[in-house]
């Protein structure tokens, strides 16, 4: 007898964990419709006590759409879609340690994100979520008129100085990954995106990668930025993951922030991560 598929929502503001589905074997049609809609109904959705290979990983991802090759970090030699994102006992820095939105700075942003856990901490390195629908939505009708005319430039090295290939060929766990002849991304999408699939508005400013607003200066833009950062990101639009192996979570990009927390000095975090090619922001 086929166990049921149960959804429990992690909070009121987003996230689900779902049960009942073995993610190693194909889905059928009417588990990938559960997966989907719980998926847009609460952003960002995990499974627990999973065991997949890289490939199935890919193959999860290609019902959510075609998986992305990451730009600044080499993939596994045999699966290059599949990034390892690995912090060891060495470094004191960790990949994704600041609230943002996955690649903002391509022309086209990844849509969604498969995270994989293969080895984590005893205690820590958990990741926030947060709700830009509700971000959006608790703002004034005067900010609402703003941002809806509004154009962010998101650039990929905003958070790097001196580059994001070479502050980040020094991460022990990571460094060899890097790729040394990627260069800086520099997008601009509105700073309010409407959800292709919900038709739900939701903020599309992050702190980490949007560097200003379209025909204002840096510093004419930060005060603005700096605010929505602070506000995206406000308790009650969030939620906390805990990790352990065999974790799986996939987030929507179109709709949330996320942040890695760095709180686990002298212990290893190692997962794999795919992310799904997007459509034009609008």
């Amino acid at each position: 007898m086929a166990k049921p598929v149960i959804i429990t929502p992690l909070s009121s503001a987003l996230g689900a964990e779902i049960s009942g589905i073995n993610l190693a074997e194909p889905l059928d049609d009417e588990k990938w419709d559960i997966i989907h809609r719980a998926w847009l109904d609460h952003l960002m959705i995990f499974f627990r006590d999973q065991t997949l290979s890289p490939r199935q990983q890919v193959d999860l991802a290609h019902r959510f759409g075609n998986p992305a090759i990451y730009t600044f970090i080499k993939g596994l030699p045999d699966q290059p879609e599949v990034t390892e994102i690995l912090k060891t006992e060495k470094d004191q820095v960790n990949f994704g340690g600041r609230w943002h939105t996955d690649t903002t700075y391509k022309e086209i942003p990844d849509r969604g994100t498969l995270l994989y856990a293969h080895e984590v901490p005893e205690s820590g390195g958990d990741t926030l979520f947060a709700n830009m629908y509700l971000a959006y939505e608790a703002l004034s009708d005067g900010m609402k008129d703003l941002l809806d005319g509004l154009v962010a430039v998101n650039n990929s090295d905003k958070s790097y100085p001196g580059g994001r290939a070479r502050a980040q060929k020094n991460y022990d766990g990571m460094g060899k990954s890097y790729r040394e002849d990627s260069e800086a991304l520099e997008a601009e999408h509105p700073a309010v995106r409407t959800h292709p699939e919900t038709g739900r508005k939701g903020l599309y400013v992050n702190g980490s990668h949007t560097l200003r607003f379209k025909n204002m200066s840096i510093e004419e833009s930060k005060p603005l930025i700096d605010y929505l950062s602070a506000h995206a990101i406000r308790p009650e639009f969030t939620c906390r993951l805990k990790w352990f192996p065999g974790t799986l979570a996939i987030w929507d990009n179109r709709c949330t922030q996320h942040l890695a927390i760095n709180d686990y000095a002298g212990q290893r975090r190692r997962m794999h991560r795919v992310t799904i090619e997007g459509e034009p922001v609008v």
